[in-house]
């Protein structure tokens, strides 16, 4: 009797404290984030994605559930935005590119030969530009960019010999591009024939000659092995790219206060580890690539920036450009 006198009073105590508080409730579910990519194992921007996911798990533990998914195997590259905004995805790294597609005022960053260099396009989106265009985005797009990473550096990755000098020697070569009207238009800026092509298709068809070349920063073409399959490196310079770490607007907006700190800090901590690896990748494969048999040289880059330029000057993208961003863009030190 004693016993089952015992058991209720534990029972009746344990009640009225979790009625006043004193006890916590039953631990939440683990918010679902599922993150989409292109990016191949091997890439630093998919292994940044391992310290986003790491990173958060320290600062709020057992409160997110991250899954990675590279190599395009959850959604293709492209299709990522509009996943998020029905609600089939939580997060992704999209460019640019992606997002002009919705918003052409952010076709800007799309542009050949603005953004000067690491530094330069950490200080854009790092300041009052990015701030603004990232609300473009949130607001009209329903998805909350949450930091621009490095991407790379691009050049032009060729499987045939002809030296490439000036824009006109590109004339009639195949040169893969990602499939949207920005990305196309840069190839043709470069002098080029651009054909749409999934990234997870490349390799296969420079192997097959289906394409004559493809342009991405070096790390890629390391981490892709492009090299197998191609003769030379072009050193055009000819857009200093970025990547958007993303999170679904609606995913975002379940999180409390707490939760959206640690998810900017995790990704915060991402791209700088992102970043300051593939700098310095950079700056070590032009000598790798060379060792694998490929020629790597510059070609008349004044020759390439004039042209592209002018490209994007006699363009309908640069009539959507908000008045005044290319100067405040040339302006940032």
């Amino acid at each position: 009797m004693r016993t089952l006198i015992s058991r209720r009073t534990l029972l009746g105590a344990a009640a009225i404290a979790m009625t006043l508080g004193l006890m916590p409730a039953e631990a939440a579910d683990p918010i679902q984030v599922r993150i989409s990519t292109p990016a191949v194992e091997t890439d630093w921007h998919a292994k940044m994605l391992t310290v986003f996911k790491d990173r958060l798990e320290e600062l709020a533990p057992g409160q997110f559930a991250v899954e990675i998914h590279l190599n395009g195997t959850l959604f293709k590259q492209g299709t990522e935005p509009a996943a998020m905004q029905r609600g089939n995805l939580e997060m992704a790294m999209i460019s640019a590119f992606d997002i002009a597609k919705q918003i052409p005022e952010w076709s800007i960053f799309t542009a050949g030969y603005l953004i000067r260099d690491p530094d330069h396009q950490a200080k854009v989106f790092g300041g009052d530009i990015g701030k603004e265009m990232y609300q473009r985005v949130q607001d009209e797009m329903g998805i909350k960019v949450l930091a621009a990473g490095y991407l790379g550096t691009r050049e032009l990755n060729l499987r045939t010999d002809k030296e490439i000098k000036v824009p006109a020697d590109l004339a009639g070569v195949k040169l893969r591009m990602p499939s949207s009207d920005t990305w196309l238009f840069l190839g043709k800026a470069l002098g080029a024939n651009p054909l749409p092509l999934a990234f997870g298709e490349v390799y296969t068809a420079l192997q097959t000659g289906a394409i004559d070349a493809q342009d991405n920063p070096l790390p890629t073409v390391k981490a892709a092995k492009f090299y197998e399959v191609t003769k030379q490196v072009v050193m055009t310079n000819h857009l200093v790219d970025a990547i958007f770490l993303s999170m679904a607007g609606e995913t975002w907006e379940k999180l409390d206060e707490a939760q959206q700190k640690a998810v900017l800090e995790a990704a915060d901590a991402a791209v700088k580890y992102n970043n300051e690896n593939r700098i310095k990748d950079e700056a070590e494969l032009v000598t790798f690539l060379k060792e694998q048999g490929l020629k790597v040289y510059s070609p008349d880059v004044e020759a390439f920036r004039k042209t592209v330029q002018q490209a994007y000057l006699d363009s309908e993208w640069s009539k959507t450009w908000p008045e005044g961003m290319v100067d405040r863009i040339n302006a940032v030190q």
